[in-house]
């Protein structure tokens, strides 16, 4: 199993209709596994992009 890396954690919020009725939402990561090292982690999309471009 992967490790997970980030410290980023989900969204939270409302989802608004239009007769502005309230509903709870949640926004999540889009987390991927990227092999770091030969090791398999669990990261962010923005992270493993951060990663690839300092290579």
């Amino acid at each position: 199993m992967a490790k997970k890396v980030t410290e980023r954690k989900p969204l939270h919020g409302n989802a608004r209709s239009h007769a502005l009725n309230a509903t709870k939402k949640i926004q999540k990561l889009n987390m991927q596994t990227v092999v770091v090292n030969g090791e398999k982690v669990k990261m962010s999309t923005r992270e493993a992009k951060k990663i690839r471009k300092s290579n």
